[in-house]
């Protein structure tokens, strides 16, 4: 079964992922990349949403549970392999010639949240789900690719906040903090609030992609040189 899905609705394409809490291991790494690839391939598609069928979730982040067996194993290739994709995925949705919008239809914590940030804009449902990073409270350090993204898409006083608390967030305060285009009250007001928002789309592909392409310049950088030293190292946990 597959762990992600994609539909066409009209000029929009919805990548829906699938597997109860979509946590994230290569083969989710895999799987979002290549939905993308089949979406740039059609060139009427000129949105692109993301959300998740599940009822509690948008995603928890990475499948630790994966992760800890690979480590057991000291399957470092496969370990750098994974961590290699997923940067793939956020600089795909940071450069993808089309907006990339989530729709956080539920609990968005750790890689969840920062696959969020990475998107160009976030809608949220009020009634269900916090978005949170818990990385300080479980000694795990962001990657610097990862801080620069989060910060583009979070003011600097409330990303500090978040990132140095832990705190769960509501939809209203993230939406109070600009982090949201709009917190909705259902899980039907999110889709039909993200679809419709989604619809206005219209850009051409050439001149959309240059202004992610300048707008995220920054980031890619971080991303291509600050990145690779952290992940050949595996210095994944923060000790003490």
């Amino acid at each position: 079964m597959s762990v992600v899905q994609w539909e066409k609705d009209g000029t929009v394409a919805v990548i829906t992922m699938c597997n109860g809490e979509n946590r994230q291991n290569l083969n989710f790494a895999n799987a979002m990349l290549k939905a993308f690839d089949e979406i740039i391939a059609d060139e009427s598609n000129k949105a692109i949403i993301i959300t998740s069928n599940d009822e509690k979730n948008f995603s928890q982040g990475i499948d630790v549970g994966w992760l800890m067996d690979r480590f057991q194993a000291q399957d470092t290739a496969v370990m750098k392999d994974f961590l290699y994709k997923m940067n793939e995925v956020f600089k795909r949705c940071l450069l993808l010639p089309v907006p990339v919008i989530a729709a956080l239809n539920g609990h968005a914590f750790g890689n969840g949240a920062m696959l969020a940030c990475a998107c160009d804009f976030r809608f949220m449902r009020s009634d269900r789900g916090f978005f949170c990073f818990p990385e300080v409270d479980i000694d795990i350090p962001f990657l610097p690719g990862m801080l620069a993204w989060c910060k583009k898409a979070i003011p600097d006083y409330y990303f500090y906040e978040l990132y140095l608390t832990g705190k769960r967030a509501t939809a209203p305060e993230m939406e109070q903090n600009r982090v949201l285009v709009k917190a909705c009250d259902t899980k039907e007001d999110l889709l039909k609030e993200t679809m419709e928002f989604a619809r206005t789309f219209q850009k051409k592909r050439a001149i959309f992609g240059e202004h992610k392409k300048r707008l995220h310049k920054g980031i890619i950088d971080v991303m291509d040189t600050e990145d690779p030293p952290v992940i050949e190292s595996l210095k994944l946990m923060v000790q003490g």
